[in-house]
């Protein structure tokens, strides 16, 4: 029995290494509301990268608004150019916490955009 414990131990942890990070991010044009984003990159240089490029089709001053690794992220734009960005372990907490920070700049937010890093 022990043996069948250490093994399904030294099982387990291998399972648990294995599970790599996944990363996301998404881009944001102020002037243009434009976004591009990306999910299931395995560096967060790679996920910025796809996302910015992605928003640069549509907009020349796209910036990151925010990246996240094994979570979700979302983008609230406001009145008066306001706009704001959060993250969350789900897409819900993501767009609460979006809404919030963008409530802090201006009135009127709502998400334009949230993704999660591991699924579209």
């Amino acid at each position: 029995m022990r043996r069948v414990l250490a093994s399904f131990a030294i099982l387990t942890s291998l399972a648990g290494a294995a599970l790599a990070d996944t990363y996301g991010a998404i881009a944001y044009s102020p002037s243009t509301s434009a976004t591009g984003w990306s999910y299931a990159y395995d560096t967060r240089g790679d996920a910025e990268t796809v996302a910015r490029r992605n928003c640069d089709s549509s907009a020349n001053d796209c910036r990151i608004a925010i990246w996240f690794r094994n979570g979700c992220g979302a983008v609230a734009v406001g009145r008066r150019s306001g706009w704001g960005s959060g993250w969350g372990y789900d897409g819900r907490e993501a767009q609460r916490q979006a809404i919030g920070s963008c409530n802090r700049q201006t009135r009127g937010c709502r998400v334009i955009r949230w993704q999660c890093s591991g699924s579209e």
